[in-house]
């Protein structure tokens, strides 16, 4: 899935199965500490994985603080609904387990697959959050948006 160039668009170079099998690592442990992070998805009819969902700290240095959500899908998952089916039991999560107030998500301007699936789980953006992300290089990846959604305003 971090091999295929459509699927890592929005986020950056491919990963080679090293570094990717890295960042499984680095998930595991971040997991451990902090007792959330990322979860498999998996289609259920075949168990078979289709990527992953969760939430993570937001990284230092950007221009907020909170918990974001996420999720990275293989290109043939795309498109059935599974992204905003995690996304949903992920906010769920937030909300009803650990009791976050609010729940964030960023993603490039260009990534309007995953701006959809942030509006169809409730969120909201406002553009004057909108930001330059400065570890992105020069080009697509550098604008991000920011979308946000509340406990209390959850439907």
């Amino acid at each position: 899935m971090n091999a295929d160039p459509e699927v890592r668009e929005h986020l950056g170079d491919v990963l080679t199965r090293e570094q990717s099998d890295a960042s499984v690592a680095r998930f595991q442990t971040e997991f451990d500490q902090r007792g959330y992070g990322w979860w498999a998805v998996e289609a259920q009819a075949t168990g078979e994985f289709i990527g992953f969902a969760g939430l993570d700290e937001v990284d230092d240095g950007m221009p907020f603080t909170g918990v974001e959500i996420g999720w990275r899908l293989a290109r043939s998952a795309w498109g059935q609904g599974y992204a905003t089916e995690a996304a949903l039991a992920v906010l769920a999560y937030g909300f009803d387990t650990l009791e976050l107030p609010e729940v964030l998500a960023v993603t490039t301007a260009t990534n309007l697959r995953s701006q959809a699936v942030m509006r169809r789980i409730g969120m909201t953006r406002d553009p004057a959050d909108d930001f330059d992300d400065l570890t992105a290089p020069e080009g697509p990846l550098r604008p991000n948006v920011l979308y946000r959604i509340g406990r209390s305003t959850r439907t």
